[in-house]
């Protein structure tokens, strides 16, 4: 029987498909994800089950969506009691570690989102997700200088440098003493807001020269806003890429690595920003996967939410289930009162050519052909001759 691999996964937070060298984005300097595109699995209908951090960040780690795996607001913790990928594959005899981000623990609502009110909160072991090792923070937003606690830091400790290269450096250390085989989560924060903070030394593209994305109207402030946080934002997918390459390169090359987002940003796309909304900047996400056998490119849909499947099929030594893959389901379970996010419950599905978003009620919100119409600057869902597609794409939402 083969030797199990050693499986990591490397999560960012808010970094969308579209924003990446390899998927044409003119102004994202991304030299080591091009580089593993050309040797991964290209997953280039990947999206967000839920396209915001904790929503999306428990689907992945349970391969349950959420409301049902427990959080059903911004502020709720992941059940201690909520079965993860970690207990799974510890029970396969892998070593299991997590690191970095993990924002899915009781967080105060009154306290500052961004700063060491919530970068300080100490997780307790029982609400760690099964993972054997465990050091990270809950949340906080430090690009820079964070802190951290865990496994063998019973207080928050506070490490000087990018987040990003923090945490990488501190996964590498502990994943090259470990026997093999071993599951490891690596959750980077980048290329998250604050977009203005210092990202290593990497400075971003000139917002005047930014190419915007088509959907971005010109001319007015959302516009002038997408340029001013771009830049930044561009700044730290460099700096985060660059961080990415450093762990990739310490670790065994039959390492199967994944890499990909919780969720993207709209960035004035439809004159909206951040995240929530069902639109593509939002719900899009990078997902290369390093497995033997080759590069390709996948087209088909996948949701995040696969994740856990895939894993437990390459630990059982079989091939990853989920190839006959139907539409991915999206849905934002509840309403995250905080400046820009989307204003409303909603619930769709997406598959390689249509997507359909409908309201808390059923009704139809948003319907677009994403085959002749990928910037989705047409919404078909008022439109009659639309009916019957309408009615079968909502069948597999209520499904």
């Amino acid at each position: 029987m083969p030797r199990p691999p050693n499986i990591l996964w490397i999560l960012t937070t808010q970094w969308r498909a579209q924003a990446c060298g390899y998927a044409g984005d003119p102004n994202a300097r991304t030299p080591c994800l091009d580089e593993l595109a050309g040797r991964c699995v290209n997953f280039s209908q990947a999206v967000t089950p839920h396209p915001f951090g904790p929503f999306a960040r428990a689907a992945i780690l349970t391969g349950v969506a959420s409301p049902e795996n427990g959080i059903r607001d911004y502020f709720d913790p992941l059940p201690p009691d909520g079965r993860t990928v970690a207990h799974a594959m510890g029970e396969r005899g892998y070593s299991t570690a997590f690191f970095g981000k993990w924002h899915l623990y009781r967080r105060d609502a009154a306290a500052d989102l961004i700063g060491e009110a919530h970068a300080r909160i100490v997780v307790p072991s029982e609400y760690r997700g099964g993972f054997a090792f465990w050091e990270g923070f809950e949340s906080g937003f430090l690009l820079n200088d964070p802190w951290m606690h865990g496994t063998r830091l019973a207080d928050p400790v506070r490490f000087g440098g990018y987040q990003s290269d923090v945490v990488c450096g501190r996964a590498a250390s502990h994943l090259g003493s470990l026997g093999s085989p071993w599951f490891a989560v690596v959750s980077l924060e980048a290329p998250h807001p604050p977009y203005d903070a210092p990202a290593s030394g990497v400075r971003g593209p000139d917002p005047g020269a930014l190419r915007l994305r088509g959907n971005v109207p010109g001319g007015g402030i959302p516009a002038a806003r997408a340029r001013r946080e771009l830049a930044g934002y561009y700044a730290h997918i460099e700096a985060t890429d660059r961080a990415v390459g450093s762990l990739l390169a310490v670790l065994p090359p039959s390492t199967h690595v994944v890499v990909t987002s919780v969720h993207g940003d709209m960035h004035g796309s439809h004159g909206l920003f951040r995240k929530g909304w069902p639109f593509e900047e939002s719900i899009r996400v990078p997902l290369l996967v390093r497995v033997p056998g080759g590069p390709r490119r996948d087209n088909r849909p996948f949701s995040l939410i696969g994740l856990r499947d895939m894993a437990l099929g390459w630990a059982d030594g079989g091939e990853p289930p989920g190839l006959d893959r139907g539409p991915s389901l999206i849905s934002m379970p509840s309403v995250v009162r905080l400046a820009d996010q989307c204003d409303r419950k909603w619930r769709g599905v997406r598959t390689a050519t249509r997507k359909l978003v409908l309201n808390d009620d059923g009704s139809p919100w948003l319907l677009f052909d994403l085959e002749t119409d990928p910037l989705e600057t047409r919404n078909l869902a008022g439109d009659p001759s639309r009916a019957a597609e309408i009615a079968s794409l909502s069948a597999q939402v209520s499904r």
